[in-house]
């Protein structure tokens, strides 16, 4: 069974960081592009930020440009998202995925994890 389980999520104020942590199991994605999204209450669940395999390119959505950062450690089979500098905005469930690439991450990941929440207070 392969699972993608997210932690690191909790409450913090406006400003504050936090880092999010996705561990996975059941097989490697040492070779599989992954990224993180995240669904705001009453919003369309969003694109936040992808990493190629290798570690090497990454992506961002505009909105979080420059305050996200997103980082793997393949020995670990783990994905980081540390965010700062949260606003309220930021306040979501974050959920991980993993794709073979970044073209099928960013349209239809082949694994999700069931989500962290993170909100921000102003």
């Amino acid at each position: 069974q392969v699972q993608l389980v997210e932690s690191g999520g909790g409450l913090v104020q406006a400003g504050g960081s936090l880092r999010l942590s996705c561990a996975a199991s059941g097989r490697t994605f040492a070779s599989y592009a992954r990224g993180w999204f995240r669904q705001a209450p009453g919003k369309e669940r969003e694109f936040v930020a992808a990493i190629g395999w290798s570690g090497g390119n990454t992506y961002y959505a505009d909105s979080v440009k420059g305050r996200f950062t997103i980082s793997r450690d393949n020995a670990k089979n783990t994905v980081y998202l540390q965010l700062n500098s949260l606003i309220p905005e930021d306040t979501a469930v974050y959920y991980c995925a993993a794709a073979p690439s970044i073209v099928t991450l960013t349209s239809s990941p082949a694994y999700w994890g069931q989500g962290t929440q993170v909100t921000v207070s102003s």
